[in-house]
């Protein structure tokens, strides 16, 4: 009994006395090791992934988070709740535009034209209708007035300001902000254009300069911005400065400068003064005046003589 107990006993010390023995115990420890390891991970990243369902299944029992919505990522939107059921009464007064549509666009009041700074906007039924916001911003104006109709003003990036004039029922107040679409006020009346009925005038300004609405309806308000640089590049014409140099350069005019330091005809004219022959001349004219020619001679007294040696000869034959 005893030979065969020490017989498992010895083999295992053979196989530790082996060169490779401890290799493969190393490996084989190491390759249980990282197996382990590997497991676990994968058990961590599956009870990680259940809990971000969980969260996300619980967050859609909750209303959204409000976030504060930036105009100039907004699309300008008529400031009506069905554009395609409205019309306009007057359009804005653009200087490019020929001589009818100008007319068109002057308002007439206490004999007085006026060239209509928006768009009046009404149904075509002639009702009555909600004023809608075209773009989202804070309340800086509103304003009662018989004349325009009352109006409400919302400022807002970058300068810009939207105006409703004609409306009645008026539902903000000066510091609300207001949402795109949010309905403000109801179209009413105004006496400055008391032809278009029910309307609501809407202007939109960029640093106080009215725009045409219609150039910016259905885009983003940051072609707003881009228009107003697009015309400020447009006032600054290079022409005028190229003009300007040319002026500053002027080479036609340094030439006639140096003609005119040259000027060989004067100096000619200078020299034939100074040998003038002209002294001469004038005693020629002396002489003649005092009536002797150039030998001293008068010839007045020959004329004479020969006149008297005549009547002499004529008495004689006489």
């Amino acid at each position: 009994m005893r030979e065969e107990e020490k017989k498992p006993t010895s083999t295992i010390r053979r196989i530790l006395k082996q060169r490779w023995a401890l290799s493969a115990i190393y490996i084989a420890s190491a390759a249980i090791i990282l197996a382990a390891a590997f497991l676990l991970q994968n058990s961590f990243d599956d009870s990680a992934k259940d809990g971000k369902e969980e969260t996300a299944e619980t967050g859609k029992n909750y209303g959204e988070p409000s976030v504060e919505v930036n105009s100039n990522l907004e699309t300008i939107k008529m400031p009506v709740a069905d554009a395609d059921k409205s019309v306009i009464k007057k359009q804005f007064y653009d200087v490019n535009a020929d001589e009818k549509a100008q007319e068109e666009a002057l308002v007439f009041y206490n004999n007085r034209y006026e060239q209509n700074k928006g768009i009046d906007i009404a149904m075509e039924d002639g009702k009555s209708f909600d004023v809608k916001a075209s773009l989202s911003g804070n309340v800086t104006k509103v304003q009662d007035d018989a004349l325009l109709g009352n109006l409400v003003e919302v400022e807002h990036e970058d300068g810009v300001v939207t105006r409703y004039q004609s409306v009645k029922d008026i539902k903000v107040a000066v510091g609300d902000k207001v949402k795109q679409g949010q309905a403000i006020a109801t179209a009413g009346k105004s006496q400055i254009n008391e032809e278009a009925g029910v309307h609501v005038h809407f202007e939109i300004r960029k640093d106080n300069i009215a725009l045409n609405p219609l150039d910016f309806v259905d885009k983003q308000a940051s072609a707003i911005q881009s228009a107003t640089e697009a015309e400020a590049d447009k006032e600054e014409t290079p022409a005028v400065e190229g003009s300007e140099a040319d002026k500053e350069e002027t080479p036609a005019v340094e030439g006639s400068e140096a003609d005119k330091e040259e000027t060989p005809a004067v100096e000619g004219s200078e020299a034939d003064k100074e040998e003038t022959p002209a002294v001469d001349e004038t005693d020629e004219s002396t002489d003649l005046e005092s009536g002797t020619d150039e030998e001293g001679s008068v010839p007045g007294e020959d004329t004479t003589e020969e006149s008297d040696s005549l009547k002499d000869s004529l008495n004689q034959s006489n």
